[in-house]
């Protein structure tokens, strides 16, 4: 369990830093890949994994909790959820932070994901995977929009750097839904001042950077968390992102 004075100490190191400048944000994608492999698309071109089978570790709960589900017409994969810490697993925890109920607290540190539940005395807590160095976004700010299984769109720097994203630019209507869209299921759009910060809190099928630094900025969490938080977050709730 995170102290209340680490997290006091990174609330004061984030509000010291909102005013300073953010690299655009953008997320990789994933997909399918040919016979038993899996494919990542980041900067630098596609690599390969071989696909995981299933092994010990695994409870009814989870399985249900990370089972294939169908949502929006989409049939979503299970999560080999034994593959990932289980300090990243969905669950609820007493809230430490010390903010209000129905704020989003992300712990960049410790790779969490914090909902705080009505009361004020528990809080959600998600595992995530967050931006690499050079990427990441800290401050404070209202998640202004929602969208389930959103457009992409990558931003012109992301496109100036990966010519191939050219057919998903604004200019030409950005990527559709999708299972293989990487802002998954759900995105969450964060604002500050008013303005599109252009950092999402959103879904990917990639389980395996869950609890890594490894995304262009966006705060990725499972599909099937997303999903869970989307419906719980309050209408323009106020986020904070601590480095």
């Amino acid at each position: 369990m995170i102290t209340n004075d680490l997290f006091n100490r990174r609330r004061l190191l984030s509000f010291l830093a909102l005013g300073a400048a953010s690299t655009l944000a953008s997320c990789a994608s994933s997909r399918p890949g040919p016979g038993n492999l899996s494919v990542t698309y980041r900067e630098g071109g596609p690599s390969f994994a071989p696909a995981i089978e299933p092994v010990a570790g695994r409870s009814p709960e989870l399985d249900a909790m990370y089972g294939e589900m169908m949502d929006g017409g989409y049939v979503i994969p299970a999560v080999p959820y034994w593959k990932i810490p289980s300090r990243f697993y969905r669950q609820r925890v007493e809230n430490s932070t010390g903010e209000p109920a129905g704020t989003v607290i992300v712990d960049t540190a410790s790779r969490f994901l914090y909902l705080v539940e009505p009361g004020g005395q528990t809080a959600m807590r998600y595992g995530v995977g967050i931006g690499r160095e050079g990427f990441a976004w800290q401050g404070e700010g209202v998640i202004q929009w929602r969208q389930q299984w959103p457009k992409w769109t990558p931003p012109n720097e992301m496109v100036a750097r990966q010519p191939e994203l050219v057919k998903y630019s604004a200019a030409n209507g950005g990527m559709p839904p999708g299972l293989l869209n990487p802002l998954g299921a759900r995105a969450l759009y964060i604002f500050r001042n008013g303005e599109d910060t252009l950092y999402r809190l959103h879904g990917n099928p990639e389980w395996s950077s869950i609890g890594k630094a490894v995304s262009s900025g966006c705060v990725r969490l499972m599909n099937q968390d997303i999903i869970d938080l989307y419906e719980r977050v309050p209408n323009k709730a106020r986020i904070i992102v601590w480095q």
